[in-house]
């Protein structure tokens, strides 16, 4: 019978055991981690996380996974294996490997590809869930922001050189405004306890002004009184994604991306998934492999996993799409968010500094569900309109860098008979032998519903982990040791080695908007980033105003699963979400670096140059807009 919860976190007692540890780091060893403490204590946990920062320690390649995988037979099963390499299901890995489990993941594009690099960038306890809770008495959703501000602060702890505080400013043009917001935003910070990041407080209007000098003092028939800030935290979500899959390889987790479920393997006789065929979209071999649990983490594309095991079932997910923008850095300070809790339609808008440049949004609207989702005119109109209130600079569509449009996983009960159960939180259930699907919540919260997935599927195949989730401490790759100052260690010991066009090789000081970026993006990695740019001659810009290396291609290559041009441009660096066009121009350059650490040919080389302007022109730039109106011109 089918097993439905809304999901929260479960206590599990760990049995103790001791296990030898020796050679070298393989995927799909057998466990190895053991503990004697209710929560996986000590001795695993100094485990895992030695697995995880050995300065010796390789990742494991592709092929490796791949040949573990296939290993997985009927009488060796694995004890999970994930689908879907979103947050989720990057995060489920890691929370299983990590308690002892043998574990494979298969992501049919890349890690992060879809919906998970495509958020509003925001580590959030959801302000707008406290206001409800309050005036509607909703404990329900007081529990989701008491849970979503701890995991928040979670998330900013465990890759603190992807993650970080962020002020947001919130505008109030009547001192009742004021007062609301000050109040509201102080609960918040109540209900944040000691997972507060920062103290809210109030502002003048002219300090606000100065704080954020494109905030327009005066508008229609409103002048401004003053704003109150708060902190929320803001990611780079695909590279903490792909930080997760990385972590989870290194535990001895198998995680394969470009590797796609094709059809579900069950029991002679029963109904019970034990395994899945599964085809490698870049060789195109096929292949089986066993597991005493499958967890679906497919995010918008999970019905179509559930599918797999009856084509019947009942739809779960009701997508919406948030389309954000991307505009220059003058339209925002640097260290100061501008958030707008209701437009004059009622809805949210926000401006966000975001690696240089600035993030605009967001529309919330009905969708179909699509791999490459693409913005609407009028949507990007809209937001231009709506922050075009607020500031006191010119809003031109030519300024629109990117525009993307990413797909929420808003999750119902199939049980229920009407929409109303949408939920805003996260659902776990096994509607099919020995498929757990995961489903719903945010960014935020993908730990916490990772623990709980796994929870539920050591519960689905009566496994037996060595000791209980141990995700709440472990520090990502690149996060153990890092702090602020770190890039200080590249600007003074490393140089970048550039080619010229004449083909000398000359040298270049690494300059601190390389030295940061590169420790922002790649914590205590960044030196292997620096070594290459240095050593291999690899030290050159990949576009004007932005400061992506070669090195990193180079780098992403050998160490993060890069296995196109693709999935460097969005996801490793993130320069076709910063500037489609900047990126379109790096392409032949990037492609030219990935063929010779993956040996491609010319054929291989021209499909990755067109598979790549395709996927740009996704992203609605100036360039390949359509114009309507000409409002914003």
């Amino acid at each position: 019978m089918a097993s439905f919860f809304r999901a929260r976190r479960v206590g599990f007692t760990a049995a103790t055991v001791t296990v030898t540890l020796a050679g070298s780091y393989v995927a799909l060893r057998d466990p190895y981690v053991s503990s004697n403490d209710r929560n996986g204590g000590g001795t695993a946990l100094q485990t895992v996380q030695r697995k995880i920062t050995d300065p010796a320690a390789v990742i494991p390649s592709r092929a490796l996974h791949e040949s573990s995988l296939i290993a997985a037979n009927s009488s060796n099963p694995l004890d999970i294996l994930v689908v879907g390499g979103g947050a989720t299901g990057c995060g489920v890995a890691l929370d299983a490997v990590t308690r002892g489990l043998r574990v494979g993941l298969v992501e049919r594009d890349d890690f992060s590809s879809g919906t998970s690099s495509r958020s509003t960038k925001l580590i959030h306890g959801g302000v707008r869930y406290l206001e409800k809770a309050v005036f509607n008495l909703d404990y329900g959703q007081l529990k989701l922001v008491f849970h979503a501000l701890e995991e928040r602060k979670q998330v900013i702890d465990n890759a603190p050189h992807l993650c970080h505080a962020l002020p947001c400013m919130t505008p109030c043009f009547s001192w009742f405004e004021a007062v609301y917001y000050w109040v509201g935003l102080k609960m918040y910070d109540l209900v944040a306890g000691k997972h507060l990041l920062h103290l809210s407080r109030y502002y003048s209007a002219q300090e606000s002004t100065e704080l954020f000098p494109t905030l327009a003092r005066k508008g229609k028939d409103r002048s401004l009184k003053g704003t109150v800030v708060y902190y929320d935290g803001q990611m780079n979500d695909s590279r903490v994604n792909v930080g997760l899959a990385c972590t989870a390889a290194l535990a001895g987790a198998s995680v394969l991306n470009h590797a796609e479920v094709i059809s579900f393997i069950k029991e002679d006789g029963g109904e019970r998934i034990i395994g899945a065929r599964i085809r490698d979209n870049l060789s195109g071999t096929e292949f089986d492999s066993y597991a005493k649990v499958v967890v679906n983490a497919g995010g918008p594309f999970c019905d179509s996993v559930r599918n797999l095991a009856d084509k019947d079932a009942k739809p779960m997910i009701c997508p919406s799409s948030g389309v954000h923008i991307v505009l220059p850095d003058y339209y925002s300070p640097e260290g100061m968010g501008l958030i707008v809790p209701k437009t004059k339609d009622g809805r949210v808008v926000f401006m966000l500094p975001w690696l240089g440049r600035t993030v605009a949004g967001t529309t919330d609207s009905n969708t179909s569900i699509t791999m490459l989702p693409e913005p609407h005119e009028d949507e990007i109109e809209f937001i231009l309109d709506a922050i075009c209130d607020y500031l006191n600079v010119k809003v031109r569509r030519t300024d629109v860098l990117s525009a993307w449009s990413g797909i929420r996983p808003l999750a119902t009960d199939p049980r229920a008979k009407n929409t109303e159960s949408i939920s805003r939180d996260h659902i776990v259930c096994e509607d099919f032998p020995g498929l757990v699907t995961i489903t719903g919540g945010k960014w935020t919260t993908y730990r916490g519903m990772a623990e709980d997935a796994v929870d539920a599927a050591i519960k689905s195949g009566k496994l037996k982990p060595t000791n209980g989730s141990l995700t709440s401490n472990i520090r990502l790759v690149g996060g153990d040791g890092w702090d602020p100052s770190y890039f200080t260690v590249l600007a003074q010991e490393y140089v970048r080695m550039k080619v010229s066009h004449t083909g000398k090789v000359v040298p270049g000081v690494m300059d601190a908007a390389a030295a940061k970026h590169l420790s922002h993006s790649y914590g205590t990695m960044a030196e292997k980033v620096a070594a290459i740019a240095q050593n291999e001659n690899l030290g050159k810009r990949l576009a004007h105003g932005y400061p992506f290396l070669e090195a990193e291609v180079a780098y992403c290559a050998r160490n993060e699963y890069c296995e196109s041009a693709t999935d460097f441009i969005a996801r490793r660096s993130r320069l076709a979400f910063l500037d489609t066009d900047a990126a379109g121009r790096a392409l032949p350059r990037v492609i030219q670096i990935l063929a010779a650490e993956h040996h491609w040919d010319k054929e291989r080389q021209k499909q990755e140059l067109q598979s790549a302007t395709k996927f740009l022109e996704s992203f609605k730039s100036t360039k390949n807009a359509q114009f309507h109106d000409g409002k914003h011109t």
